[in-house]
């Protein structure tokens, strides 16, 4: 590994006023040790910012707010976030390993980078790693990479659980940018499609932090789901996932959400199938027809065409799982 300087910030004035191009934010450092390590990441300096930036989580005006150091393992035990937004908790305990949500930070979650064996493989071409030198995984082993908002540029896809819930539940990400300005970043629009510039994982202003995530209040507390299918039981990076949650009075549902890990580049939003499914019925019949709306936007590459099936069969069980309660 490099050898690099670490600095302990206490506020997010001094962390902004470090600008240099080879600066790096630490929190917990689950990706970015793993990425210095590979020499992908080689910076010069680490900013540790575990005590400039918030750690807990709170609620005012029926929202609740996230703060971007707050745990994994706590986002999946707070007990408002069990009462109000338990998918965020279904989705955190679907991944990674106790001693990852232990130390993984809320902020750091959402800007981990891909687990793309090309983009760890630095004897690889990769463009997210080298921008403009190729994408290996294209017409290489792509079982594990996208079926949906890909471009030959590249085909990596997003690794987090917890952005899944995430986009699902309408988040916002608060950041402050090095001018000291705060802005708001809805979720879905946080996280970038590949184009030809995969190497800008998201929208995030260089050298910015996120301050704390925002979830507005819903009403799918009741009835929610989170399905993650992986080549084994647990440790391991989702094939394909599914956050669901609907809104049900009586036997119809009035509103619903769905979204899905494994696929793009980003965590990615059905909103075409969640269309579909306001004012219908539950029933296995149209929970089958929504599935079918998704399957029918895929692309699948060589290697990952089982992805359609396995998802169909994830949003159909997802979905049914929500009236389980």
């Amino acid at each position: 590994m490099k050898p690099f300087e670490l600095i302990k910030v206490t506020n997010t004035k001094t962390a902004l006023s470090h600008k240099k191009e080879q600066v790096q934010y630490i929190a917990g450092g689950t990706n970015l040790v793993d990425l210095m390590k590979k020499n992908i990441h080689l910076p010069d300096t680490l900013l540790d910012i575990n005590d400039a930036l918030i750690r807990h989580i709170d609620k005012k005006d029926n929202r609740i707010f996230i703060g971007a150091m707050v745990r994994n393992t706590e986002i999946a035990t707070d007990k408002t976030v069990l009462k109000e937004l338990p998918l965020l908790s279904k989705a955190v305990l679907a991944g990674a390993s106790p001693q990852i949500r232990n130390m993984a930070s809320t902020g750091g979650n959402i800007l981990q980078r891909t687990r793309c064996p090309y983009f760890y493989d630095i004897t690889t071409s990769c463009n997210k790693r080298i921008p403009g030198s190729g994408c290996s995984a294209y017409e290489g082993e792509n079982r594990m990479s996208a079926v949906i908002g890909y471009s030959k540029d590249c085909v990596a896809v997003h690794p987090s659980d917890l952005c899944v819930a995430f986009v699902a539940l309408d988040a916002q990400v608060h950041v402050i940018d090095t001018d000291h300005k705060k802005s708001i970043i809805p979720f879905q629009d946080f996280h970038r499609l590949p184009g030809n510039d995969p190497h800008l994982d998201n929208n995030l202003p260089e050298h910015a932090l996120i301050s704390f995530i925002e979830i507005p209040e819903n009403p799918f507390a009741r009835n929610c789901a989170y399905i993650k299918i992986r080549d084994r039981a647990s440790y391991a990076f989702a094939l394909v996932s599914v956050a669901a949650a609907l809104h049900m009075q009586g036997d119809r549902i009035i509103d619903a959400r769905l979204a899905s890990g494994g696929v793009a580049h980003k965590p990615w939003r059905w909103l075409e199938a969640e269309e579909f499914l306001r004012g219908k019925n539950a029933s296995d019949l149209v929970f089958s027809q929504a599935a079918d709306i998704i399957v029918g936007d895929l692309h699948p590459l060589a290697h990952n065409g089982f992805k359609s099936n396995m998802l169909k069969g994830a949003v159909e069980t997802a979905l049914v799982q929500c009236l389980v309660v």
